[in-house]
């Protein structure tokens, strides 16, 4: 389904290579300030042309076309379109015969009977992040006194900074491949007992939506996996003051599936670009036998370094929707 949410729900429309791409944000209050001047910053960081990202760049204007009068929201449904302009669909044609390896191009043939718009990846492409970051602009809004700030702290499984990333990027570009990467998230002044126990709780919910963006293969909150090889005299919080405040944070904010008043934290693995330039093999339905094939079009070699923006945004959504509850 294309919609999540229960109280702030966020519904996606749109293909990588139609007309244009959005969102249908319902649930949103009243009288909140909006325009598109607002969602400026946020975009920006998602947008490509930076090394290591896709040579498309297109003008990824916001046009709200309802919920929105005298510059507040209405608390009508909110929809909030951008037009594709900077678009080569030819370059997607060979794909029906010789499907992609580590996209969505043989399921979704196979689901929708070749009836889906595979043009860019179509609905799975990674722009329809972009009507997912609208969203989370007016979430931030409604969370008012909540902070939340991604950044990316590894690339191809090197950390240390932009001048070590830039080596691995450089050498990637050179071999026609890609790389992945990894989204630390921190989220600040969530209210003590947010959230639900057991299939509504914090992590569950994050963890729903993060995994909504294409290309995330993983996600831990605190100590995460490396909890499992600690004790648990190693893994627990002492508390140390009546507001929940802990010595450490093991936990990454959450206990029981409800926030404890300590900053949520997470981490988020994105797999490497799965369209590169070296010449890779795949089943091709013409001859039906396993042939090499050329990836044509304008990829990122690491997509990972757009999506800290995108990673807010679903965590926002998320906590709009628990505390509008």
């Amino acid at each position: 389904m294309d919609t999540f949410g229960q109280k702030f729900k966020v519904s996606l429309f749109g293909e990588s290579h139609g007309r244009g791409i959005g969102a249908v944000i319902d649930g949103i209050p009243a009288g909140i300030p909006l325009s598109e001047q607002d969602f400026t910053e946020d975009i920006s960081r998602r947008k490509s042309g930076a090394k290591g990202t896709t040579p498309r760049i297109e003008d990824d204007k916001p046009e709200i076309l309802s919920g929105v009068f005298g510059g507040k929201t209405t608390g009508a449904p909110l929809a909030v379109i951008f037009r594709n302009n900077n678009t080569r669909s030819s370059d997607y044609e060979i794909f029906k015969e010789k499907p992609r390896p580590g996209h969505a191009d043989f399921a979704a043939g196979v689901k929708w009977n070749n009836f889906n718009d595979p043009r860019g990846g179509g609905h799975f492409s990674g722009r329809l992040t972009l009507p997912v970051v609208a969203a989370g602009v007016i979430a931030k809004k409604v969370l008012e006194d909540v902070c939340i700030n991604a950044r990316l702290v590894e690339v191809g499984g090197v950390s240390g900074g932009e001048e070590k990333w830039r080596e691995a990027l450089d050498q990637a570009i050179r071999d026609g491949d890609s790389l992945g990467g990894i989204v630390e998230c921190s989220i600040e002044g969530v209210p003590a007992g947010t959230g639900e126990p057991f299939f509504d709780s914090v992590e569950s919910m994050i963890s729903h939506a993060v995994f909504s963006i294409p290309g995330v293969r993983g996600i831990e909150f605190g100590d995460g996996f490396h909890a499992a090889g600690m004790k648990g005299s190693e893994h627990n919080d002492p508390i140390v003051s009546e507001t929940g405040h802990c010595l450490k944070n093991g936990a990454g904010g959450v206990n029981g599936g409800l926030a404890n008043g300590n900053p949520i934290v997470f981490r988020v693995a994105f797999k490497p670009t799965s369209s590169i330039r070296k010449t890779q093999t795949t089943y091709d339905f013409t001859t039906g036998k396993m042939e090499e094939l050329a990836i044509p079009g304008r990829h990122d070699v690491c997509f990972a370094l757009r999506t800290p923006v995108v990673v807010e945004a679903m965590a926002a959504i998320v906590l709009a929707d628990l505390m509008l509850r």
